[in-house]
Parts: C-alpha cells; structure tokens; sequence
C-alpha cells in the first residue's frame, strides 16, 4: 500500500494498453440497467484514467488514492484536460489522498468504482472487509458499488507465463512474479528503465518495483460484502453480463446497498 513516486511517473506509458473504455463501458451499462448517478467515487483512482473521462462527461467525481504521486500525476492530466470539453459537461473533480480500507466524505455519494484490480492489492481479509464497510458507509441508499478482481486463475497465469519484458525507446522492463499457493498471493517485481531528457542528451533512470496482489475466492467476495451490509449482490465475468465459470480471469461485482 505504499507510494510509488519514481514508479507514477512512468505508470500511464506502461498501462497505454489497459482496457479503460471496457471498464467505463460496463460501469454506463450498468447505471444505464438502474439510475444513472451524479456523485461517483473512483476508489483507487491511480493516474485518473477512469476519473478524468468520468467527468469529462458530466459526473461529479472524486478521485481517491492512497498516493501522493499518482494523484500528483492525475491533477496535471485533470488541468491539462481540454477546457471546453469540461465546461460543456460541467463535470468535476476532486482529488483526496486517503487509504481505501478506512475513506470518507462529508456526504454519501450515488456509485463507487474501483476498477483495474484495485481491491486484489489488500492482502488481508480483514482490510478488504474494512474497504467494504466503509464503502457502504459512504454510498446512499439505493447506491451500487462496482468492482473488480483477478481470480486465482490468473494469479496462476501470470506465474506460469512469467517473465515478462519490455524493450521500447522511452522505456523498458524486466517483469518476474512469484505465486505464494496457500494464500493465493503473488509478488511481482519489476526493473524498469525509464527515459529522461531529450534524445539529444537523453539517459535512462533505473528503478526497482515491487508490487504484491492476493486473490479470493468468489464465495467469501460474496460473504464479505454481505457483511458489510450490501444486500444484494452480482456477479459476471470478463467485462460481460454473463455468469462466471471455472475459466473466468476477472470478477466484476456490482453491490447495491
């Protein structure tokens, strides 16, 4: 849970390939087969990819995270953000650095997201209760809480596919991951080389990552949202409206509180 300071400033050229519109399209599906929201939080927002086209589009949003450098990174993006496409929409934004297992807001808020696998980085089941309560907390009643998370199969994958590398101009890596089978816990370090300066007198900063995720079992997901006090509670698989089976590599739940 700790802040990636040299890493947020490399994050968005290495997620270039991160399925954002699949996630944005389920979330619309998904208020479109209910209410469509006004307040929305993106819980675990990173960079803003999701936040930023959220508002973009005329939600109210806020962006939380737990680091400092990435919510640095997605202000600039936010303020970058062509301005007549915010004034049109009357979006907005704001950004507050706060630990998902314990977040708050002055009022509840219609819909939380927390996409990109947001809730596998807590390793403990009782920080993933503690984010589930205090999600519930903050949403109205009536609210929807929309998430997703790898499955074991995955967490699978990934060790057996492993390593993985990158070779390109501005930045490259060499990418290992290590599965803990008990606790279904896999730890990836990553050496990653990053480009600074012109290509005139350019040099490449070297820097090590490690980043560690934990999957759960669909069952107990379910059990501890019901926990937590949402009561009715979804499951597809894969950015579809279907059922997940044994082959399924990403849970997305929809919790209506």
């Amino acid at each position: 849970m700790r802040a990636y300071k040299q890493f947020a400033s490399v994050y968005d050229r290495l997620m270039e390939e991160m399925p954002y519109p699949e996630w944005l399209r389920f979330a619309r599906e998904c208020w479109q087969r209910g209410s469509m929201p006004e307040t929305v939080v993106d819980l675990g927002c990173g960079t803003g990819s999701i936040s930023i086209p959220l508002a973009r589009s005329g939600f109210h949003v806020y962006g939380i995270d737990l680091s400092a450098d990435m919510l640095t990174v997605a202000r600039s993006k936010w303020e970058e953000s062509p301005q007549q496409a915010i004034r049109s929409n009357a979006g907005s934004i704001r950004w507050l650095q706060q630990d998902m297992r314990g977040w708050e807001l002055p009022d509840p808020v219609d819909t939380v997201v927390s996409f990109c696998d947001c809730i596998n980085y807590l390793l403990e089941e009782e920080d993933v209760e503690a984010a589930f309560r205090a999600t519930f907390k903050c949403l109205k009643d009536g609210g929807v809480f929309l998430f997703d998370v790898h499955t074991p199969l995955t967490l699978q994958r990934y060790a057996d596919e492993q390593p993985f590398t990158l070779d390109e101009r501005d930045v490259a890596y060499i990418w290992t991951s290590e599965l803990e089978q008990k606790r279904l816990e896999i730890e990836h370090h990553l050496t990653i080389f990053a480009r600074e300066g012109s290509a005139r007198d350019a040099r490449y900063i070297r820097f090590e990552e490690t980043h560690v995720q934990r999957a759960y079992e669909q069952a107990w997901l379910r059990g501890a949202l019901s926990r937590a006090g949402f009561e009715r509670i979804e499951v597809y698989a894969d950015f579809s409206w279907n059922a997940p089976d044994e082959k399924s590599e990403r849970l997305f739940f929809v919790a209506y509180k």
